[in-house]
């Protein structure tokens, strides 16, 4: 019997994990693999089934029996594609598993800063409404989203389902075009001007080496100071100690993100520095619903199971693209 291995499933906390078990092959978890341990735990496996654990050119060439690696993520990057296509190892992934989550989440970023929900809830506790002259408190300026434009950077299944939770807020959606495009697709502007006029802008595109740091000290620059920066894709996206300074010279309204370029951050990433100003922060948890998770895994079910029936699904080293923007 040919064994699968999951080298890092404690990524998927109190997830139903049977539907991964398949005619013909053993399936073995570790809740955590380091670095050091993936040679000897993959040394037999026919099939790896990873969420962030690398696989790089040296521990796949070291490898000759994996024939399939399952990402139970969209984002492939701790995988080294070209070297797992030369090797013959087809790589798989999951695609809109999330695709309530994610955009859930960002709406829910974004309500929490327009509506200034953590700076009234600190002022409750440190006892301001108590001591309110009057009914309420008016301390922190509420900004209402209709009629603001809503700018999507990538424009797949997640950018697509955001848009339509930010248009049932009455907002006005803008769709970025690619940065070193041409042309411009019907319906899109160019990735300049959607920035220029975006009151809110999401981004919602993968990690590749051509949009490392898209939003930086010049991109940055082009966004009114009124705007808003969401992020609930890839932490590469930003360069952080760029925002950070917009944020501090209050160049920007706000900014929320799921997602930093490592994670976990270091103590001192410029982003926990705590006198940036209207930041959220949540730790890489949008994609992360019970449903979700279920999902993600009944994704990679159905991908290995399609592997063993000689049918590629979402796989990632075929020739159509698995990311589109």
């Amino acid at each position: 019997m040919n064994k699968m291995v999951f080298l890092d499933a404690a990524s998927l906390p109190g997830v139903d994990l049977t539907p991964l078990q398949q005619s013909g092959l053993s399936l073995c978890c570790y809740p955590h693999t380091s670095p050091l341990q993936v040679l000897e735990r993959l040394a037999d496996a026919t099939v790896a089934i990873v969420n962030k654990v690398v696989l790089d050119a040296k521990t796949l060439a070291a490898l000759p029996q994996l024939k399939l690696i399952c990402v139970t993520a969209t984002g492939i990057n701790n995988i080294d594609l070209a070297a797992a296509t030369a090797a013959g190892i087809r790589v798989c992934n999951a695609r809109d598993y999330a695709k309530d989550a994610v955009p859930q989440h960002t709406m829910a970023l974004l309500l929490a800063l327009v509506n200034q929900v953590l700076p009234y809830q600190a002022a409750i506790r440190r006892g301001d409404w108590s001591r309110s002259p009057q009914f309420c408190l008016l301390d922190y300026p509420i900004r209402q989203l209709s009629g603001l434009n809503f700018a999507v950077i990538g424009f797949g299944g997640l950018g697509q389902a955001t848009a339509a939770l930010a248009r049932a807020f009455g907002m006005q959606i803008l769709v970025a075009e690619r940065p070193d495009a041409s042309s411009i697709r019907p319906g899109r502007l160019s990735f300049r001007q959607t920035l220029e006029q975006a009151d809110v802008l999401s981004l919602h595109c993968p990690a590749t080496s051509e949009n490392h740091q898209l939003l930086n000290s010049t991109t940055l620059s082009w966004l009114k100071p009124g705007a808003i920066v969401l992020n609930t894709a890839r932490g590469s996206l930003i360069d952080s100690a760029a925002l950070a300074l917009a944020l501090k010279n209050h160049q920007l309204s706000g900014a929320a993100l799921d997602v930093l370029e490592q994670e976990p951050p270091p103590a001192d990433h410029p982003l926990l520095d705590p006198t940036v100003p209207n930041l959220l922060l949540s730790p890489h948890v949008a994609w992360a619903s019970g449903q979700a998770m279920q999902n993600l895994i009944i994704q990679t079910a159905d991908n290995i199971r399609g592997w063993q029936q000689h049918q590629l699904l979402r796989c990632c080293n075929l020739p159509e693209p698995a990311n589109p923007i």
